[in-house]
């Protein structure tokens, strides 16, 4: 029978061979966490129960006992009845986890990279490289609030960044320094504050040839260090930017040994082979590397992403290569929660170059994640868009995730699961399903953008499903996690939502048609919350949110409390357009053209507003006494029946759809 293995690079895991075995309940979990964390020491009950507890309850040392019971019969299930336990085992005051010392991902690690010092310099990046591979997420990663964890945590987590900037350091030293460009860019998106990595991606960028790349690097660093922590970069850096501007012989790359001619020549051939095909193909991928962190700065970095994004993807496609197409494409995973896009030409070209490239990549299982990454991008860039392509390749792609069984891969599928999840009203179940997968993923893998990406959609959607206290508890942990990791972009949704909480809690009318809220102070609150938050959009950089949203705002704000339309035809309703002009010709009794603008409104595009347009036609409906608008908007809001209506947004509602739909059936019964 295989040995058990056990990880804790990641969330805890037990194993036998390639089964996972079911160790029950988190506080199983965390036992066998603190004794993994012991190495094979024994840990006393009653530090169990300490370590467990805030405050333990009566029967804390026999809850420990059943526990271990437990845990012994998922890791020894052959064991004889009342035959002593090998792997689990109970000593003096406690017990001990005797695990072997290749059992735990975590001890590899460490021994990996003690073997890596002594090797060669030659073998050890290789050797580096398998160390790195054992780690799924952060170390502990559901026990990363509980102190017994946390310093363990801490020494795990420095000695793989230090692995990371070791291995970086040993590639350059090689001559390989195209190698490390990818893997550096990717370590500093999420440690920014590391100055030796910002060091050897610039040293590295220079000896591929790249000296205006290596020098906007460390730019780049010089600003992060003074504009988030108020110092100058460190001497090494100082000196590498002066070195790299003077030319400094000492940075060029190391020279090969003086060898036979024969030799050399034949070396010296492959070494430029590698550093051409491999410089280039590692430029494009730490580009789309540098462009996801742009991204999610917002405002200027996100616009400078999406100009491009395109550029990058098309000499991707020029090289000829469709594996090296797939990863340029389908690495762009910024996290995205609104389902409207910023640029539609944009995303156009985007979803054109993904068909292409799944087109032409190999039909073999190798290819699977690849074709997976492009559907996803299919799914994601055609946001919006009424058309079955979308929601197929949303499902397709979902289907290889979770065969895949790859974390960070499922929950960028998730994103374009989310983006399809709007073809019709009523679907914010659908959705907080979706919000609650990411957030476990995100905290179990440490995929932090994700986490907040799935709070995000669960405050949507409870907000949509009038669960405001459950929202409420979601923006709040989006902004958490915003604060901790830098992602500015957050607190431009969480002040929406909280200008549409105060739309809510102000007596609105469970009635559009009902008696007018004779509340003059609570309209201008919430009006003043949507007008501040729309301030906030400003420089943000995302045109398909900020354009029309806040004219359609303050629209949902009066129709939902029974009030007539008001609606400027001088503002931009950016897409909205068609719902506010036949208001507008309404209030200018221009009833005949205000009847044709109804009737030849489209359908609401598949997006978070659905439900939000669906109720402005059919307040356009009621004015007109339109019967077949009328039976059309109460058989498309039927299915969000008890839900607020557009609160799926996160932004703005138009009030409760019970509402609307007794408002129509009271029409069309006169």
């Amino acid at each position: 029978m295989d040995a058990v293995t056990f990880g804790v690079l990641g969330a805890v895991t037990a194993g036998r061979g390639p089964q996972p075995l079911a160790l029950k309940g988190p506080r199983h979990r965390a036992v066998l966490a603190r004794l993994i964390l012991a190495r094979r020491r024994v840990v006393p009950v009653a530090r169990l129960v300490e370590d467990l507890w805030e405050t333990p309850p009566p029967r804390a040392v026999g809850a420990v006992r059943t526990f271990v019971g437990d845990l012994r019969r998922a890791l020894e299930p052959d064991r004889p009845p009342r035959a002593p336990a090998r792997l689990l085992v109970t000593e003096g005051p406690g017990y001990a986890l005797r695990a072997a010392p290749d059992a735990v991902d975590a001890w590899r690690f460490e021994a990996a990279v003690a073997e890596a010092d002594r090797l060669p310099a030659a073998q050890a990046p290789d050797r580096l490289r398998v160390a790195l591979g054992e780690w799924r997420g952060p170390a502990y990663a559901e026990f990363g609030t509980e102190d017994w964890a946390r310093g363990e945590r801490s020494r795990l987590t420095e000695l793989r960044l230090r692995a990371v900037e070791r291995r970086a350091e040993l590639l350059v030293e090689l001559g390989r320094a195209a190698e490390a460009v990818p893997d550096l860019d990717a370590h500093l998106t999420e440690h920014p504050w590391r100055e030796e990595s910002w060091r050897l991606l610039a040293l590295a960028l220079y000896r591929t040839g790249r000296q205006a790349d290596a020098l906007a690097v460390l730019r780049r660093a010089r600003a992060l260090l003074a504009g988030r922590l108020g110092i100058d970069p460190g001497p090494r850096l100082r000196r590498l930017e002066a070195g790299i501007l003077a030319q400094d012989p000492d940075l060029d790359p190391p020279g090969e040994p003086a060898d036979a001619a024969a030799r050399l020549w034949t070396r010296a051939t492959e070494a430029y082979d590698r550093t051409v095909a491999a410089g280039a193909r590692a430029r494009l991928e730490s580009t789309v590397g540098l462009l996801r962190s742009l991204a999610v700065t917002g405002g200027g970095g996100l616009e400078a992403a999406r100009e491009h994004r395109t550029a990058v993807v098309q000499a991707a496609e020029e090289t000829g290569d469709a594996d090296l197409a797939a990863r340029v494409i389908g690495a762009y995973d910024v996290p995205a929660n609104w389902t409207r896009s910023d640029d539609p030409e944009l995303a156009r070209r985007i979803v054109e170059a993904a068909e292409r490239t799944l087109a032409v990549l190999p039909a073999a299982p190798s290819a699977d994640a690849a074709r997976c990454r492009l559907l996803a991008t299919v799914a994601l860039e055609s946001r919006g868009v009424r058309s079955p392509r979308g929601p197929r390749a949303a499902a397709e792609a979902e289907d290889i995730a979770r065969r895949l069984d790859d974390p960070a891969l499922l929950a960028f599928v998730l994103n374009g699961v989310f983006m399809q999840s709007c073809t019709r009203a009523g679907l914010a179940p659908r959705r907080d399903a979706i919000g609650a997968e990411l957030v476990t993923l995100g905290l179990r893998h440490g995929l932090v953008n994700h986490e907040v990406l799935g709070h995000l959609i669960r405050l949507q959607a409870r907000a949509a499903l009038a669960d405001l206290t459950a929202a409420d508890e979601h923006a709040r942990a989006a902004d958490r996690l915003a604060e901790r990791h830098e992602r500015p972009l957050v607190a431009v949704f969480t002040a929406w939502y909280r200008a549409l909480r105060e739309a809510v809690s102000t007596d609105a009318s469970p009635d559009p048609c009902g008696s007018p809220d004779s509340s003059g102070s609570s309209q201008d609150s919430a009006e003043a919350a949507y007008r501040s938050a729309a301030e906030r959009l400003d420089g943000a950089g995302m045109p398909g949110l900020e354009r029309g949203l806040l004219p359609l705002a303050l629209l949902g704000l009066r129709l939902s409390r029974g009030r007539p339309a008001r609606v400027d035809p001088r503002a931009d309703w950016g897409p909205y357009r068609p719902w506010a002009e036949p208001f507008a010709l309404l209030a200018e009794g221009r009833d005949t053209e205000a009847h044709g603008a109804l009737r030849a409104l489209p359908e609401p595009p598949p997006d978070l507003l659905y439900e939000a347009l669906c109720c402005a036609e059919a307040a356009l409906a009621l004015a007109l006494g339109d019967r077949p608008a009328l039976r059309r908007t109460y058989d498309r809001l039927l299915p969000a029946a008890g839900e607020l209506a557009g609160a799926g947004s996160g932004l703005l509602t138009f009030g409760p759809v019970d509402g609307w739909l007794a408002a129509i059936r009271r029409a069309l019964e006169e």
